[in-house]
């Protein structure tokens, strides 16, 4: 790891961003050219002190997730991001699974959205990003470890939030049984990766449903149009249902939008000046 050459790097990238760039505000006093250190941090869910340490030479050697954080972050290009992996002594891995990084464009377009709510999961119904809006609807997924982010683990072995599966939403049963279709054809397709595997084994060793499903050998989904999910704090928010394919990605790109001048409409409207604060909580 040259730690000297890392942080000269980490910098440089840091300070040709803008902060419209990153969809973050300018503000009339800011004077650090590009983004601050504590801004390059939370992009990439790191904290700021463990971020200042890498600028300064004195971090030890950062996870592969860790410079998937940072590479999204301060939006480098495939060279630099191999760059950076060998400047923290990491090589770039062949990868043997579905990909996770999810292209500058599409995060982009996530933002660019800010009446819908969007995601991008990975073949195995990992999420790997979101707008602010799918957060307001679904869950603050940047407050959950990756493992929890996995939807079809969600559906199968929970939790299931106020009683109700997956976020409430109308379709549960029917995306439990989509989602295992799908995820065995993705076993099939990234026979080598273990966490897929391990995915499916505790499925397998934790769910009676998935059981039943997966013995189907089924392998074809039918896509859902329309689902309603069951929002704790604004009640039914009904929207129809969007997937592009990613396909050199092997990703999906999930947009949910509200019928224009209908009450889910207003309710989206309100999720998005809520957020994903808990307003049944008394502070």
């Amino acid at each position: 790891m040259d730690r000297k050459e890392l942080a000269h790097f980490l910098r440089s990238r840091r300070e040709r961003i803008a902060p419209a760039e990153a969809g973050l505000p300018v503000g009339p006093r800011r004077r650090t050219p590009g983004l601050r250190r504590e801004e390059v941090a939370q992009l990439a869910f790191i904290s700021t002190e463990y971020y200042t340490r890498l600028e300064q030479a004195r971090a030890p050697r950062p996870s592969y997730e860790v410079l998937a954080g940072l590479a999204r972050a301060l939006r480098l290009s495939g060279a630099e991001r191999d760059h950076l992996h060998h400047l923290a002594g990491a090589p770039p891995l062949p990868s043997s699974g579905p990909p996770r990084e999810v292209r500058q464009s599409l995060l982009d377009l996530l933002h660019r959205l800010p009446q819908a709510a969007a995601t991008v999961t990975s073949a195995t119904f990992e999420v790997l990003a979101w707008n602010d809006l799918a957060a307001a609807l679904m869950e603050d997924f940047s407050a959950l470890p990756r493992r929890d982010r996995n939807l079809v683990r969600r559906v199968f072995l929970g939790p299931h939030t106020h009683g109700q599966r997956l976020y409430g939403v109308s379709d549960a049963d029917a995306f439990a049984r989509r989602s295992t279709q799908r995820l065995r054809a993705a076993a099939a397709r990234y026979p080598d990766d273990a966490d897929v595997a391990e995915l499916v084994a505790e499925l397998l060793d934790g769910s009676e449903e998935f059981t039943r499903l997966w013995e189907s050998h089924d392998v074809s989904a039918e896509p859902t149009l329309r689902k309603t999910f069951q929002h704790p704090l604004v009640g039914p928010v009904t929207v129809n249902c969007d997937v592009l394919d990613i396909t050199d990605r092997d990703q999906q790109v999930v947009i949910y939008t509200a019928a224009r001048g209908s009450s889910s409409e207003e309710a989206l409207r309100l999720l998005s000046v809520i957020g994903t604060q808990r307003m049944d909580i008394t502070h």
